[in-house]
Formats: structure tokens, C-alpha cells, sequence
């Protein structure tokens, strides 16, 4: 984006994160307000970090819920950055209740939240655009300014305009990948001044997808891109996630020397074929906990620490989505390990 302009905002240095037993992983020390969370996004301001995420449930987190925290442990509700949905978006999207998926980066002395409009099973869709100097309620200046709406899709469409990711590329260039179902994976030219579509119309390039039978589903969706050593990596979600503890979603990922691809995954399988290396997987048997591990998002810390969040659905809290938080570890092989 270069990823790290995205969501790592300069500041003060946050509390140190990483602390307690070296044999617990910083999952096993999350705590407060986590669930339920799903699709989250993480950012830093200063000494604060902020997950941005789904609106679920009732009350006023209900159209993106928000969530702070000074040590990435502990975490607490902070308020919502859109308390109903833009009059444009209800037209557009009859039917909608809530927003999905957020992404959020930090641009130009902005801060851009896309985020996604949509009913479940359709590509009638929409992807709005929230900007705001800071993400603190408190600073002078807070206030976020509805944009209106960047890209839409509608049922003649092969794609699916939800699950937003803002890059910014290595030449400068902006872009927006998004998609869910459908096609695949897509990735759109950006305005780098305003946020929009640099040209209204232009088709999409495809960077991921999941041959199927004529007729069949073919579940890829939520793209997340980071730019690091040299190449852009491409998370994605594949298979099903939304069924509790029945959710068979798992995370893989890819590499490429380019933006737009081929992103191909450790064995050359490529991410247009299905392919791709596992990044983040389901508990393993004996254990069974946390369920569809998807939605991932990326931050590289001030220390230079990066971390994957993600969600997973929690089998001993009758399948809640609950926020989830890895270090990256980057191994010799170049590949990340999430840990």
C-alpha cells in the first residue's frame, strides 16, 4: 500500500504488544471486546490501534463496528465512524442493513475507509468511500466526510463489489481490489488525488479466481495486498465462512513482482487456478476451537513487527466470530508464517 503508508500511521510509539509467557501467542492473550467480530481491518494512530470491522447486532456499532486498543491485548468498544447508511447507499442496495468489510489506510493526510453495501448471496453491490483527518473523537478536526459511492456491480456483472482493499503501488499508482464469488478477484485503477475509479467504466483486471463446474459456486473473496521485500503479496479467503462452527474458510496467499499479477503461490500453483499457499488455517483436530480462519488484513507496526487480523468463529462460544491477531513472521524462504 505501499501497505505500510496505509496502516501504519506515524506517532507516538504504542505500549509494548507482545508480552507474558514466550509460549503464548498473542491470540491466547486477547481479551475485552472481540466478539463478535468479523471481516476486521487494523490500523495505528499515534499510540492507539483501531480495528475497524462488519457492523453486527444491534446498537450503534450495528453499520461498522470499531474497537481501540493501546497494546494490541486488550480491546474496547470506540465509536462508530457511520451511524446509518448514506441515503445514496439504501437506494442503490435495497435491502441493506449494515456495512461490510471496511478497509482503512492513510493517504495524503486523510484517512480513506472504503467499505461495502451489500445483501447476501447478490452482486447488487457497492463499495462508499469515508474520509477523516484523524481517527481520534477527541482531536480537533474529527469528522468523517461521506464520499459517496466508488464502484458498484449489479447482476450483469461478473463481479461482485464488496470486500475493499486499498493499494497504493511501488510507481505510485493507486488501486482497489475487491470481490467475492462470482468471477473472482478484481483490481481497479484509483484516482490517487480523491479516492475514485481513475476511469469510470474501465473493466477490472482479474488477479484471483476458482475454476468451478458451470453453475457452481466458487468461493474466493475478501483480497488483501501487502507490499513487502520486493514483491505485492495477495491474501485471500477461500471456501465458506458465515456458517459458525461449520465454516471450512481458510486464508492462502500468493506473490507477484507486479501489482496486477500472476500471483502465484510457494509450489508455482497459480491464484488464478485456485491455487495459492496456506497462510492461516483451522485449529487443528485435537483441538478444534477456532473455526474458518478468513478475512485478513495486514499491519506493520512502528517497531517494524507486521501482524495478520483476522476472524475466526469460536467453538466454545457457540460459533461467535471473534477478533484474532498473528504475528507475520517473514521465514528464510522469504514466505510468511503466521504464529
Amino acid at each position: 500500500m505501499a501497505c505500510v503508508v496505509a496502516l501504519a500511521a506515524a506517532g507516538a510509539p504504542a505500549q509494548t504488544p507482545v508480552s507474558g509467557d514466550a509460549a503464548t501467542t498473542l491470540n491466547d492473550r486477547l481479551q475485552g471486546d472481540i466478539t463478535p467480530t468479523h471481516d476486521p481491518v487494523i490500523i495505528r494512530e499515534g499510540n492507539t490501534y483501531h480495528v475497524y470491522s462488519t457492523g453486527l447486532g444491534d446498537g450503534p456499532d450495528r453499520i461498522i463496528a470499531h474497537r481501540t486498543s493501546r497494546d494490541l491485548v486488550h480491546w474496547q468498544k470506540a465509536p462508530t465512524p457511520l451511524a446509518a447508511l448514506p441515503d445514496w447507499a439504501t437506494r442503490a442496495i435495497p435491502g441493506a442493513s449494515n456495512a461490510w468489510a471496511p478497509d482503512i489506510s492513510y493517504v495524503g493526510g486523510r484517512y480513506r475507509l472504503y467499505y461495502s453495501v451489500s445483501t447476501f448471496g447478490s452482486n447488487r453491490s457497492a463499495i462508499g468511500l469515508l474520509t477523516s483527518p484523524t481517527l481520534d473523537p477527541g482531536k480537533p478536526g474529527y469528522g468523517w466526510r461521506d464520499e459517496g459511492p466508488v464502484v458498484m456491480s449489479d447482476r450483469p456483472d461478473d463481479f461482485n463489489a464488496i470486500d475493499p482493499n486499498f493499494v497504493a503501488g511501488r510507481d505510485g499508482r493507486h488501486w482497489l481490489a475487491l470481490g467475492s464469488f462470482w468471477s473472482g478477484l478484481k483490481l481497479f485503477a484509483l484516482d490517487p488525488e480523491v479516492g475514485k475509479l481513475l476511469k469510470a467504466g474501465e473493466a477490472p483486471i482479474s488477479i484471483a479466481r476458482r475454476p468451478a463446474p458451470a453453475g457452481a459456486p466458487a468461493p474466493v473473496e475478501a483480497p488483501f495486498i501487502i507490499n513487502h521485500g520486493g514483491w505485492y503479496w495477495l491474501i485471500a479467503s477461500y471456501d465458506y465462512c458465515c456458517k459458525g462452527n461449520a465454516s471450512t474458510y481458510y486464508t492462502v496467499i500468493g506473490r507477484s513482482r507486479l501489482v496486477t499479477g500472476p500471483y502465484l503461490g510457494k509450489d508455482g500453483s497459480s491464484m488464478m487456478q485456485g491455487g495459492g499457499t496456506i497462510l492461516l488455517r483451522a485449529d487443528l483436530p485435537e483441538k478444534q476451537r477456532f473455526r474458518g480462519p478468513g478475512h485478513a488484513g495486514y499491519l506493520r507496526d512502528a517497531d517494524g513487527t507486521d501482524y495478520v487480523v483476522y476472524h475466526a468463529y469460536d467453538r466454545e462460544n457457540k460459533g461467535a466470530p471473534t477478533l484474532r491477531i498473528a504475528r507475520l513472521r517473514w521465514a528464510a524462504d522469504g514466505w510468511p508464517v503466521a504464529e
